[in-house]
Formats: C-alpha cells, structure tokens, sequence
C-alpha cells in the first residue's frame, strides 16, 4: 500500500533501532500511515469486562481522560468500576507517549498531549450529521478548537476481543485534496473569527488556516461524488495492532471497527523533522501569503 509504513515493532518498551526511527517520521511526516501489526495494547481480565458499548453515556460519542487535569468523562459506571477504566485509559495515555518520544525524540521538546479516549461503540450504522459523519473521507479540523498550524497526531491500538478489524480508508495526498477542494473555500467575513470567540464558539481566535483547514473538511464531506470516486485504499487494522498519523494531513475515513484506544498529540510546525511537510505550510503555498 503506497499510504502505509508498516515497522515491526512488539513491544511498547523495546529498545528502537536507529533506522526504524528515521522509516518511522519519514512516513509519518509525508502523510502515511505508520502500522505496527505486532503492537498490542494488552488488557487485564478485569479491564476485558469494559470491552461494552452499553458504558457509554449516550450523550457522549466515546470516553475521555485528560491527562492534564485528570479528567475522566463520558462512562455509565459505578464509582469503583469508573475509577479502574480511567486506569486503563490513563495507562494508555503514559505508554503511548513514552512509546512516541522512544520512536521519534525530536519531538520531546514541543510535544503536547491532549485527550486519550475510549472507543467501544461500533462505528458502522452511528447516524450523525454529514460533518460529523468519520466515514466519509475528511483531514481533521476542529470547528471549536483552532489550532494555528499546529499538527494533530494520534496513535490507535485496537483492543477487540475477537477478530473484529478496525477498518479504515486513505484518500489522495494532501496536496491533492487542496488543489481540489481550496478553490471552493471562501474567504471569512470581515470580522469573522473575533465575532465566533466573543460567542463562544470557538475556544479562541480562528487563524486563516483553522478557516481554510474546516471549508476543506466540510466540503470534503459533503461532496459525495467526491467520495465515492476519488482514488482511495482499504486499510485494515486487526486486534493486536496499533498504527499512528497525522489526521491533519492523511484523508481518512473510520469505515467500521469497535474496542478502540486512542492518543492525541499536538505539534507545533517548529517541532517538526521537516516542517515543509506540514498542512500549514501546503496551504501557505497554495495561498501565496501567511495564515498564522
């Protein structure tokens, strides 16, 4: 698969050959998949009973934890039950981030880590709204959140206690989506992005590039031509595994799959191995002009 970068590695804790660090950021930096099928995130028998998508508050679309502020939300569980989840997550959490630094160290300095989140629902058949609707092929951009440039990286593990693979979809690069889908773009109002923060609406003041990065992603979504012709390759992640990507970067689609963990980094551009990999500085090009 041209969108995929597959590394044997076993072990969370494994000491890293040199050359598989370097296969590692190349591909991920360039907008591939990194798959590692040996690399499983392995639970405790307790821990397997929460392998149920009925814990889930229906209000909410998975189960997060920050490690930042020890924040645990989104389970329909007893206190004592509910406590020992966010010991999994939480572990999940400290061993996706060591095993990031062990495999790229350049990132040490500028890594930021975000919310882990639990994934037992499965995603096939949700009904949800085009915008947020992950099986439809799509670059991450957050309405609420700006980022400024900063790159979204996630790790997955797959925890299914069968062999139930989580099944993805990988479009064009990302160059290609932007030529396709930037000419649709429209500029912001006057006033625009001060006007969503002054309501609320975003956390913070929406830069050039979170404007152009969610016109892309929404056009991506709604326009189904688009989806059902672009070139694009099936990707199947089985029990076991565990892969990570810049979802920033990478057309993706979470076609089906339950029993999922998930890690979420940010990046800053500086922070990269080669920036001129990042969205930000494709859009900059495309754009003539700065957009942070």
């Amino acid at each position: 698969m041209r969108s995929l970068e597959s590394i044997d590695i076993a072990s969370w804790d494994e000491a890293i050959a040199a050359e598989k660090k370097i296969q590692a950021v190349e591909a991920l930096e360039s907008g591939k998949v990194v798959f590692f099928p040996h690399l499983a995130f392995q639970l405790s028998e307790s821990e397997k009973r929460f392998l149920n998508p009925e814990i889930v508050n229906p209000k909410s679309k998975n189960i997060s934890y920050d490690i930042r502020s020890d924040r645990f939300a989104g389970a329909l569980l007893a206190e004592s039950d509910a406590e020992e989840l966010k010991a999994m997550v939480k572990r999940f959490a400290v061993t996706s981030r060591k095993f990031l630094l062990s495999l790229i160290p350049h990132y040490e300095k500028t890594l930021f880590q975000a919310k882990t989140s639990f994934r037992p629902v499965e995603i096939f058949g949700r009904k949800s709204s085009y915008k947020k609707d992950d099986t439809r092929l799509h670059v991450d951009s957050f309405p609420s959140s700006p980022t400024k440039g900063e790159r979204i990286l996630r790790i997955f593990s797959n925890v299914h206690p069968g062999d139930k693979p989580r099944v993805w979809h990988i479009g064009e690069p990302f160059e290609d989506v932007v030529n396709k889908m930037a000419p649709r773009a429209r500029s912001p109002y006057f006033g625009e992005s001060a006007l969503l923060q002054f309501l609320r609406i975003t956390k913070s003041k929406r830069s050039l590039y979170d404007h152009y990065m969610l016109q892309i992603h929404d056009a991506m979504k709604y326009d189904m031509h688009y989806q059902k012709t672009v070139d694009q390759e099936e990707m199947l992640f089985a029990p076991g595994s565990s892969w990570m990507v810049y979802t920033d970067q990478a057309s993706h689609a979470a076609m089906s799959g339950q029993h999922v963990l998930e890690q979420t980094f940010h990046i800053p551009v500086e922070g990269l191995y080669n920036p001129e990999t990042a969205p930000l500085k494709v859009l900059e090009r495309y754009f003539n002009k700065a957009l942070v």
